[in-house]
């Protein structure tokens, strides 16, 4: 059964729609926040330094009600049809590890190229990103081709198909200008054709976190503080106001000269889906959890990777893993064809597994799968899906994907 949202026709009468997680992913400067703007009226690009510097850092997030109206579709009237929960993604390549975060906690991808700029290596990237965290759903978005002629859109509309040959061939290709708005009901229209995925509600809760908050401005009056705010979505199961919830691995902290990971333990004050308040969430959006814990607990997204449950549901952390994996025939993100090699005994290798990262050292190789032991212990959940990267001249590059078993 999918995950329903509460929304409100003009006539007042409620309904319930069904929640779709869409993630904007691509190049840098490739207009993947314009456009996220233009669809939701949000500027996701809240962060300061994202600010001066014009590029997205961090996660964004924004949502809206699509509507139906005749054969249009549109984010202001008509029959509502979904509930849409956007995620905006870092583009830049130093970026990769915020890029696969966000991926772990969506349904739908919509990979934006600029027509006047064509595929770019990190563009191929997210795709086999994408490809890593078993993304399945695709909307491609040709940019900005206001900035080409004819001849040069039609071009870079090849190219981008070839590009999708074998991986996502059924993904359809729209040609957009978001500054101009020009082909956003496209975009609606698609949204709207995609199955929303079926859900767990049954299944112990388990919440993915991606991003963690002290909400307070400075100077409030300690009666109206509120708990470190968890952001990130709700996987399967439920959970309700009130409900007494643990954080795993949880806060870093140093006890003896050792540093350790702190199980947290706390209520939920609030719960929030997108802008709506609710008493319950069920899986489906991008969603925000108040706790009881004091606000200094979750300050720069020092939760983010954590994963929340009911107490006692959650797996033991681990250091220690089992992947079958399978490599990629090249490095993308770099330009040139580059053959990944193969994975060696005592290799350091980034693992990225839901919302987090961790190293692990390759202990052994037998057939397609691989031992590691963790530098940063996680949450193990059997058969999720993860990418794996390899340290090449400083920066990580995927070079694969596995799953865990």
């Amino acid at each position: 059964m999918a995950k329903k949202a509460i929304s409100e026709k003009q006539t007042g009468k409620i309904e319930e729609i069904p929640t779709v997680n869409i993630g904007i992913v691509g190049h840098i400067d490739h207009g993947k926040t314009t456009l996220l703007e233009r669809l939701s009226g949000k500027w996701a690009s809240l962060h300061s330094e994202e600010l001066k510097r014009g590029i997205t850092i961090k996660l964004g997030y924004a949502d809206i009600i699509l509507y139906k109206d005749g054969e249009n579709y549109n984010k202001e009237k008509g029959t509502p049809i979904r509930h849409v929960s956007f995620v905006d993604a870092p583009g830049h390549e130093m970026l990769m590890a915020t890029m696969l975060s966000g991926a772990a906690i969506i349904d739908v991808a919509i990979l934006v190229v600029a027509a006047n700029e064509g595929i770019k290596p990190q563009t191929i990237e997210h795709l086999m990103a994408l490809q890593a965290k078993d993304i399945k759903n695709l909307i491609v978005v040709q940019n900005k081709i206001d900035l080409v002629d004819i001849a040069q859109a039609k071009k870079n509309f090849q190219e981008i198909k070839s590009l999708l040959k074998g991986r996502f061939d059924n993904a359809p290709i729209i040609p957009v200008s978001a500054q101009q708005r020009i082909n956003l009901d496209k975009i609606y229209k698609a949204i709207a054709e995609i199955k929303v995925p079926d859900r767990n509600l049954s299944g112990n809760p388990i919440f993915l976190v991606a991003r963690s908050f002290d909400i307070n401005r400075p100077g409030t009056s300690p009666e109206k503080l509120h708990g470190t705010v968890l952001g990130g979505t709700l996987k399967q199961g439920k959970l309700k106001v009130g409900d007494e919830i643990e954080i795993k691995p949880g806060l870093l902290v140093k006890e003896a000269n050792q540093y350790k990971y702190k199980n947290l333990r706390t209520k939920i004050v609030r719960l929030l889906n997108g802008t709506r308040e609710m008493n319950e969430l069920t899986p489906g959006g991008s969603m925000s959890i108040e706790t009881e814990l004091d606000m200094s607990i979750g300050k720069s997204d020092s939760l983010a990777g954590c994963v929340t449950s009911t107490v006692g549901k959650l797996p033991d952390i681990a250091l220690s893993l089992n992947v079958k994996y399978k490599l990629f025939p090249e490095v993308y993100g770099l330009g040139a064809h580059i053959k990944v090699e193969p994975v060696k005994a005592s290799e350091l290798l980034m693992l990225s597994i839901n919302t987090t990262m961790s190293s692990g050292v390759v202990k052994h190789i037998k057939n397609d799968t691989i031992e590691f032991s963790l530098k940063i212990p996680v949450i193990p959940f059997k058969g999720d899906s993860l990418g794996i990267a390899r340290n090449m001249n400083g920066h990580w590059r995927l070079i694969g994907y596995g799953e865990i078993v």
